[in-house]
This record gives structure tokens, sequence and C-alpha cells, in this order.
């Protein structure tokens, strides 16, 4: 039985469309640091629901092609172009523009650029948990405890062995690592490059879309097709049956992963105690956690405004 679209959207003008790119463009300067989440970033500009709502209409169109090839015309009226083709070519167009940037920086500073993205996902970590319903938890503390502890346990002791950088890695582990980074922009607070950089993908990702490797980005774009049509749908049902329990578990995933961010380690991920311009590292840890906290700020702050012109709508 195939899903039932959403209702056609109204038509969006010029200056809307500019402003998606613009969006778009600030979700994937957002994806392309390890620590800020696209999706955070997509509930600040306001466009999180619509593109979700978006991306539903999309797997649903797909699968029409497939399975439900009658109403391939009506599916493919309800999706939200005009969200979807601006906020993607806004999108690629960062990605293109700044992945060598990044590249650059992450293999050239690498104490700085971890200690830096060590800031933001510590100070991300309060996402998945702040989102929480406390009765719920206090139901499930114990099962709740326990995923919190083997989530962060196992992640520590496997980012111990990926998380040095891998410089041509298989191209199954860039679809998979690419299946599981895109789900990033569907979850606020959890980031795809993270994933990534844990995974000791980053640099070589970037490089591949900064020397136009054809082969790297088509793998990686399939890895995030298959991501998108599978994943976002299970992660879905885990967030609205067992809501609690997935986000716990997801915090614990990211307390763990810090390994791979700890900014004085050997080339092979080898732990070493701090050294040289610690206070230089000190500082661009609390500049990319107070980075993290500002964007959360704001994202509050939206999400309340919203909430006042939704009352005052009603009210008139």
């Amino acid at each position: 039985m195939s899903q039932s679209p959403s209702p056609a959207r109204t038509r969006t003008g010029i200056g809307e469309i500019l402003l998606n790119v613009i969006r778009g463009g600030l979700i994937a300067l957002a994806e392309l640091v390890p620590g800020i989440s696209g999706g955070t970033i997509a509930l600040v500009v306001g466009v999180y629901e619509r593109a979700l709502d978006a991306g539903n209409d999309l797997i649903t169109l797909a699968k029409s092609f497939l399975t439900d090839r009658p109403n391939i015309r009506r599916n493919a009226r309800a999706v939200d172009w005009g969200l979807i083709i601006p906020v993607g070519t806004g999108m690629l167009l960062t990605v293109f523009a700044l992945a060598g940037v990044m590249k650059s920086f992450v293999e050239n500073q690498p104490e700085i650029s971890r200690s830096l993205f060590l800031g933001m996902v510590a100070a991300s970590i309060m996402v998945p948990l702040r989102m929480v319903d406390r009765t719920d938890l206090r139901k499930r503390g114990a099962v709740a405890g326990i995923l919190f502890v083997v989530a962060a346990t196992g992640t520590f002791v496997l980012t111990g062995f990926t998380a040095a950088e891998n410089t041509s890695p298989a191209l199954p582990l860039v679809f998979v690592a690419a299946a599981f980074a895109v789900c990033a922009l569907v979850l606020p607070g959890v980031s795809g490059s993270f994933l990534l950089l844990a995974l000791g993908l980053y640099g070589f990702v970037l490089g591949a879309v900064h020397d136009r490797d054809l082969t790297v980005i088509a793998v990686f774009v399939a890895g995030a097709g298959t991501g998108i049509i599978l994943f976002i749908r299970l992660l879905g049902y885990l967030m609205h049956q067992h809501r609690t329990l997935t986000l716990v578990t997801m915090a614990g995933l990211m307390l763990g992963s810090l390994r791979a961010l700890w900014p004085w380690q050997t080339a092979d991920a080898e732990l070493l105690t701090p050294s040289g311009n610690v206070g230089v590292s000190a500082l661009f840890i609390v500049i990319g956690a107070g980075a993290v906290v500002g964007t959360l700020l704001a994202e509050r702050m939206t999400q309340h405004r919203n909430h006042q012109v939704k009352a005052l709508r009603d009210l008139s």
C-alpha cells in the first residue's frame, strides 16, 4: 500500500528560493565541521520539519517507480521541490567550495583541529540528553544506564582501532560510512562529519571531493542514498517507539567516540599525555564548545519565536 503524499505546496518566489540556497549552504557548512549538526542548523534556519516531510515524499516517489507507477505524477507533485532543489544546490556548492579548506586544516593543524572538534562534540552530547523525557527515563533508568555505558565503552574501544586517518579505505567502508553519516541530517545534535572522523575517513572523503574523485564520490552518494531509504525510517521508528533508550544510547556513542578527538595522539591513534601548546589546545576546546552552545541557544530562541508566532496565529 502506497504512502499518502503530503499536500501540494504553494509556489516559491525568487526571494525564498535564494534564501533556501543560503540555508542549504549553512547546513552543508555545519556538516563539514565535526561536532556541528546539520540537523540542528536546519532547525535554526526554520526548514527542519519541511525537509523531513520532503525527504519522506522523495522516498515515496522513488518507491512509486517500482511499486506504484500509476501514482508517479501525483507523488512527484507532492514533493516540496521549492525547498529540495535550492537547499540541495546550496549544500553542493558549499561542499565543493570548502572541502579542500577543511581537509587542509585537519591535515596541517591536527592538534588544533582535534581540540576544536573535541569541544564541539563534547558540548553536543547535551543535545540528545536534553531531548530525553524525564518521566520515561525514571521508568527505564536501569536499562538506559546499561545502554549508555555499553555504547560509550564499546565506541571508546572501537575508535581506538579506527581513529587514525585511513588514506586508502575500501570502497565498501566508504559506502557504509556514508549510509550512517547521512542519518545525522535527521537527528539534531548528531554530526555526520564526526562519524567520518571517528572512522578515519574524514580527510579522505574531503580530499576525494576536492580532487573530484568521481569513483569515491559516486560510492559515497550511493551509500548516502541507501542510508536515506533504509536508516531514516528505522531511526524514525526507534525515535517514536523507543525514544528515551535511543537518545541515551546516542549520547553514549558520542561520549565514547571522543577518544578519536583527543588532541594528543600518535598517527596510530595511541593516546598521549598533554604536551606542547596545551594552553592553545585548551583555548580551541573552549571555542569549539562555545560554538555549539551558541548554536543550541539560537535553536532554542528560534523554537520559542516559532511557538509565539503560532500562538498569535491561533488567536487571530
